[in-house]
């Protein structure tokens, strides 16, 4: 059986930086059709990592590659801490896939927002993704979901 963390807030989990979700209906509908096949485990790595919900929005400064948030506070501990709790929640259960909120300072897996907090972005991966990249797990933006869909469906 697949074992797949999920960016929790891609599953309509109240962990938002705003404290609302980033619910995502195809990831749910995905969730669905691979009962059975695949185990899902949801991870908010900025919750995980000691920082409340809601809270101020936080940016990956270039770079020093820094996390700052909207407040001028350095929050790069707790974003590494929740990183690493993405990391052992992954070997705990063996997860190859990681489906993670595209452009988060955590979970963006390509492209991330550029620290000036102007919406402006550029290439990237926010802390979990690239944590969990390292570690040969294959990270996905819920933009790649139809990608993965299409070969599971051929496996």
């Amino acid at each position: 059986m697949l074992q797949i963390l999920v960016s929790a807030c891609l599953a309509g989990e109240n962990c938002k930086w705003d404290g609302g979700s980033n619910r995502n209906e195809a990831v749910l509908r995905f969730m669905e059709e691979m009962k059975g096949k695949a185990q899902f485990h949801l991870i908010c790595p900025e919750q995980d990592g000691g920082l409340p919900t809601p809270r101020p929005a936080s940016e990956i400064r270039f770079p020093e590659e820094t996390v700052i948030n909207t407040e001028g506070r350095d929050v790069t501990a707790e974003f590494l801490l929740g990183a690493d709790y993405a990391l052992r929640e992954a070997k705990k259960y063996g997860c190859t896939i990681a489906i993670l909120k595209d452009r988060s300072p955590s979970c963006g897996t390509r492209e991330i927002y550029d620290g000036t907090f102007t919406h402006r972005k550029r290439p990237g991966m926010g802390k979990t993704a690239k944590l969990l990249d390292g570690y040969g797990i294959r990270v996905l933006g819920e933009e790649d979901l139809p990608l993965l869909e299409k070969e599971l469906k051929e496996i």
